[in-house]
């Protein structure tokens, strides 16, 4: 299972002090592993086009099974909606078809 997850570096540019640089680390990601706030991590060089990050201290596993995918929710087709009503919790700009 490989799953990717593209992102721009950040940078923060204080007055009088050389511009950082920021990796933000996706949240499904770090759920996954179970990467917590806090914890201790290093890059690890391999080379221009590769760093590895690694932790210090690897938490044990605590989940006994794998995580199914959800089922895609059934939709309520656009006829039944009441005209001029939304309808709670589905965003109506993903609910239509595109063309």
């Amino acid at each position: 299972m490989q799953a990717n997850y593209p992102l721009k570096i950040q940078a923060i540019r204080s007055k009088n002090q050389q511009p950082r640089l920021y990796v933000y680390f996706p949240l499904p990601l770090a759920a996954a592993i179970g990467l917590e706030a806090g914890e201790q991590v290093q890059w690890e060089l391999l080379d221009r086009g590769e760093l590895h990050l690694v932790r210090e201290q690897t938490p044990p596993i605590l989940a006994t099974q794998r995580a199914a995918k959800p089922a895609q929710a059934p939709t309520v087709p656009e006829k039944q909606a009441a005209k001029g009503h939304r309808r709670r919790g589905i965003d109506e700009s993903r609910s239509k078809p595109k063309s």
